[in-house]
């Protein structure tokens, strides 16, 4: 499997935001089969120390969270930000296909992929996908409405919401519903 979907808890919303979870799982769209994931809590005062910038209002936001989802994200089994991005990029080189080819799904063009990369950055490391192999979860959801799939309402979630793996997983399972969906009339051309 050469698709990535990862899913970020963060304290902001920018591209310096700090992040305090990280979700992952491999996926094919084509199929809907998910594959081998991945988890880690990040400490915050780690990704602060390398130069991120939380947002106070994104503070209040998870202040007002369920205790399970703000547990989450201040266990003490957090690791720093340096840490779980080299976990990160060893899970990709072991469970991957082709580095060179990996597609990393995040939820937002300017959101998950964007602030993972900023954070490789902080850190000195490169990241462990070409730029030109990001893609949108968004575009694919605004796409299954038009084809009258809206994965908020037609999809039920399995697992803790604001959960950086449970999140993966559903944004993995309706990007793979919608790409079915889309490519159904096709199937006999293909």
């Amino acid at each position: 499997m050469n698709n990535l979907m990862v899913d970020l808890e963060t304290m902001g919303n920018k591209p310096n935001a700090p992040i305090v979870a990280i979700g992952a799982v491999f996926f094919e769209p084509a199929t809907g089969e998910l594959g081998q994931q991945f988890y880690t809590a990040v400490n915050l005062a780690s990704d602060m120390a390398a130069g991120a910038v939380p947002s106070g209002d994104t503070i209040n936001w998870w202040l007002m969270q369920s205790s399970e989802a703000r547990a989450a994200i201040t266990t003490d089994a957090a690791v720093t930000i340096n840490v779980a991005i080299c976990k990160l990029s060893a899970f990709v080189r072991q469970h991957g296909e082709d580095p060179k080819y990996l597609k990393v799904w995040g939820n937002g063009a300017s959101f998950d992929n964007v602030i993972l990369r900023s954070a490789y950055e902080r850190c000195g490391l490169p990241p462990c996908w070409n730029w030109f192999n990001d893609l949108d979860v968004r575009t694919m959801v605004n796409l299954g409405r038009l084809v009258g799939f809206d994965p908020k309402r037609d999809l039920p979630f399995d697992g803790d919401r604001h959960s950086a793996l449970a999140d993966a997983l559903h944004q993995a399972r309706y990007v793979s519903a919608i790409h079915q969906r889309l490519l159904a009339p096709h199937q006999q051309d293909l």
